[in-house]
Order: C-alpha cells, then sequence, then structure tokens
C-alpha cells in the first residue's frame, strides 16, 4: 500500500481508494469515482491547486501500484477529469 491509501473503506460511504488496485471502496468504480470527484470538486473549490497536488500525489502512488497500466491512462483517470478556467492575464 502506499501514498496515505485506505486498506479498506473508513466509512460506508467514504468512497476511499483500495490499494493496490485502486477501486472505490464503496462503489468498486476505478478511483476517484464519480461521487468522489464531486466530493474532491466540492471540498477544494477554493483550493483548486491543492487538489492538483492532492490527486498528483495518489497519481504517483497508483502508478506504482498499477506498472503496466499506461501513464497517461492514469493520468486522464485521475487529473484529466479536472475542470480547466481560463487564465486570466
Amino acid at each position: 500500500m502506499t501514498g496515505g491509501v485506505e486498506s479498506s473503506a473508513s466509512g460506508s460511504d467514504e468512497h476511499a481508494p483500495l490499494a493496490p488496485g485502486w477501486t472505490c471502496g464503496t462503489c468498486g468504480a476505478d478511483w476517484p469515482c464519480a461521487v468522489k470527484r464531486s466530493r474532491l470538486l466540492k471540498e477544494y473549490r477554493t483550493d483548486r491547486a491543492m487538489l492538483s497536488v492532492y490527486l498528483g500525489s495518489c497519481l504517483a502512488a497508483a502508478a506504482q501500484d498499477l506498472p503496466t497500466t499506461p501513464g497517461t491512462s492514469l493520468q486522464d483517470r485521475f487529473i484529466g477529469w479536472l475542470p480547466r478556467t481560463p487564465r486570466v492575464s
């Protein structure tokens, strides 16, 4: 197990990742599942940079646990879903 990933879901509705497969401990979908994505966006709504750092660390841990999964696939799964906002100059 790596990177602060739960070995089992902490609560019945936590949607925490289970290593080494990086599936959701609640619904069984690839983590982060749709429910967790929505919750993360709400939790980090005022600090998207920290959300990116958190998900990047999860991506690094998952890459170690899932060495045969293509890197681009993991990038899409962990950070590719984040909303992009135009930069204001």
